[in-house]
């Protein structure tokens, strides 16, 4: 027998591990470890990603809404003066008349356009003063009225889809 090793030998077969000791079904299972973490991450990821245009949808949904809601308030809010003017107009016509019937008629065709389109009068005589609708411009003695509540209503206020647009300029009655 020679000394010589033959290629086919068992001294030549190479080692049954990789480069870092571990042997194939162990290589594997770590990368299968591997790519389930990572898929995982991913998963994790897109679960993020799907809530935050979840989120950016919905609020892109109420700027639209309230862009709808609140788009004609500039226009409103310039007719606000015409409102006083009808109504300063309606004080100063009488009881009765074809003027008064007239103005009440504009009045009447204006304030259904408006409230068609989300506003509604604040007119706050006799009720209680509420700072979040009525700004007091004074107070005077109750009269007929309970303090705490307005007097009288020098100016109307006007709320637009639940926002207030003007505040009721008022007078309460004193406490």
């Amino acid at each position: 027998m020679s000394n010589e090793h033959h290629p086919d030998s068992p001294e030549h077969e190479l080692p049954p591990h990789g480069e870092d000791g571990l042997s194939p079904q162990a290589l594997l299972e770590e990368q299968v470890q591997l790519l389930q973490a990572e898929v995982e991450q991913v998963r994790a990821q897109t679960l993020l990603e799907r809530a935050d245009l979840e989120n950016q949808r919905k609020r892109l949904a109420r700027e639209v809404d309230a862009a709808r809601r609140f788009a004609n308030e500039r226009l409103l809010g310039d007719l606000l003066p015409v409102f006083d003017s009808l109504d300063a107009g309606l004080a100063a016509a009488g009881e009765a008349g074809p003027l008064r019937e007239g103005l009440e008629m504009t009045q009447r065709q204006l304030l259904k356009v408006a409230t068609d389109n989300g506003l509604r009068q604040v007119d706050p005589a006799g009720q209680p003063f509420d700072p979040a609708h009525h700004q007091a411009i004074s107070q005077t003695d109750p009269g007929d009225v309970p303090p705490g509540h307005v007097a009288q209503v020098f100016q109307k206020g006007y709320v637009l889809n639940e926002r207030l647009l003007r505040p009721a300029l008022v007078v309460v009655a004193r406490d």
